[in-house]
């Protein structure tokens, strides 16, 4: 036995506890920090084995035309010369990504990008066969997408979507994909942050943050916690190179159950509206709030009759929290608001000149009112050649916008025509022309009625409002 006791000798020089020795008791749903090497040394393996064959590879074909002379995309030579100068030209594009199986009946989610614009969209399981797939429908405003295939006789794997916000900075997770086109690949790592809301990825900018390597074609894949349960679609990366720096960013799951849920059920995604929009809490603001410290949302738009106003609240209001979930810029109040279903209500937590309140808001649909009467434009006038429409808080909602958006947006704008060589794009809307100001479509056909030797327009771009002078 004088190996043995050399062996245990060996072990305690090294610092190292015997297997056999008492450890502290694992008391279930208390996350503890490990005591020993033998509680660190523990292999994914069994929940590879048992969550990698719901995560599949989808591979998209796009056939993309294009003329083979650049000169043909310009109207003017194609007017002058026809096809003398070329004809068009095809050519397949394709692309690779990821998918996850959350139900039986073959229903896959994975990221708008990924099969955005796809003639054709096939999957391949774990076990290599390859499945036809049909779009369910794609949400742009979060980068998701759901897929639907004929499910197999015998059945699909799935993996069920956990509470995204139950995780906390430090937990392991996993992240399964097909990067480079490899083959499905897994990797580990932690949640480096949560709550992600500056990164400008998608309307919805609300992500989780992981270290666990993430590249090109691992985008529409599973981020996994360590119950095997689905806390995020993987989706893009910090990168200056092309690889994984140790930075990528997933969709939250709860925002996923949302998106899912309208696609599927309903055939579109349908967000409460709110009707109010402010700005974060700055350090500056929090000191003349009185408040602990900076965080919020301060509003400085509540639209009249939306629910935030029948809700009870005003202008100066901060919005500290939404069912008990903080609240710390616009961009997590607009997700909080994202992943709730229409009906029902939401608690909201305020503060009013130094009190704290409590608010109940009803979760409602954006309203088509007013009816955005798409009238399309024409006449000597700037406008001449685009289709306008009343913006609504559902045509905003559609668009993109802030639900608080009012006015009169430029729809269309037809290729050729005045408007179109004068710059008007797709989404500008209307301020004011000649200084009177827009309100509805109404108002502006009696606004460019009539010949005019000059035009004074105010044009609204995103954030900036330009202002043109244009002769008649």
């Amino acid at each position: 036995m004088r190996w043995l006791s050399f062996l245990l000798v060996a072990v305690a020089a090294l610092g190292l506890a015997p297997v056999a020795q008492a450890q502290t008791p694992v008391v279930p749903g208390v996350r503890q920090v490990p005591d020993s090497r033998a509680q660190v040394l523990q292999s994914f393996s069994p929940l590879v084995k048992r969550s990698a064959p719901a995560v599949v590879n989808v591979f998209t074909r796009k056939v993309v035309r294009e003329r083979s002379s650049p000169l043909m995309n310009d109207p003017f030579f194609r007017r002058f010369f026809g096809d003398q100068l070329g004809g068009e030209q095809q050519r397949e594009q394709n692309s690779l990504g990821s998918g996850v199986i959350v139900r039986k009946d073959g229903i896959i989610i994975t990221n708008h990008h990924v099969i955005k614009g796809a003639d054709e969209i096939r999957v391949v399981l774990y076990d290599r066969r390859e499945l036809e797939a049909t779009l369910v429908g794609s949400d742009e405003r979060t980068d998701l997408a759901v897929l639907r295939v004929q499910a197999p006789s015998d059945g699909l794997p799935t993996l069920e979507l956990g509470d995204s916000d139950g995780i906390e900075v430090g937990d392991l997770v996993l992240a399964i994909g097909n990067p480079f086109g490899v083959g499905q690949t897994v990797t580990s790592g932690i949640v480096s942050a949560t709550a992600r809301t500056m990164v400008g990825i998608s309307d919805y900018r609300f992500f989780i943050q992981t270290d666990a390597a993430i590249n090109p074609g691992n985008s529409g894949g599973a981020l996994l916690d360590m119950h095997g349960k689905v806390i995020g679609i993987n989706t893009a990366i910090y990168s200056q190179s092309g690889g994984s720096v140790g930075i990528g960013f997933a969709v939250p799951a709860n925002m996923v159950r949302a998106v899912v849920a309208g696609l599927v059920d309903g055939g579109r995604v349908v967000r409460p509206w709110f009707g109010a929009s402010g700005q974060a809490v700055g350090p500056d603001v929090a000191a003349s709030l009185n408040l602990v410290r900076p965080g919020g949302v301060i509003l400085e738009t509540v639209v009249p009759n939306s629910p935030a106003a029948r809700a009870g609240l005003r202008v100066g209001d901060v919005i500290l929290s939404i069912d008990g979930r903080e609240v710390e810029d616009p961009q997590a109040l607009k997700f909080r608001i994202g992943t709730l279903g229409v009906g029902g209500k939401a608690q909201l937590g305020v503060i009013r000149q130094g009190l704290e309140r409590r608010h109940t808001v009803a979760l409602e649909a954006p309203p088509e009112d007013p009816p955005r009467q798409a009238t399309p434009l024409q006449g000597r006038h700037p406008f001449s050649g685009a289709t306008v429409a009343n913006l609504s808080p559902a045509l905003a909602e559609e668009l993109g916008l802030e639900s608080t958006s009012r006015g009169v947006i430029v729809m269309q704008v037809r290729q050729g025509s005045v408007a179109q060589r004068l710059g008007l794009q797709s989404g500008d809307i209307v301020v004011k022309i000649n200084d009177t100001e827009i309100a509805s479509v109404d108002a502006m056909k009696r606004a460019v009625g009539g010949e005019r030797e000059s035009w004074r327009l105010a044009i609204k771009r995103g954030e900036r409002v330009m202002n043109v002078q244009v002769r008649g």
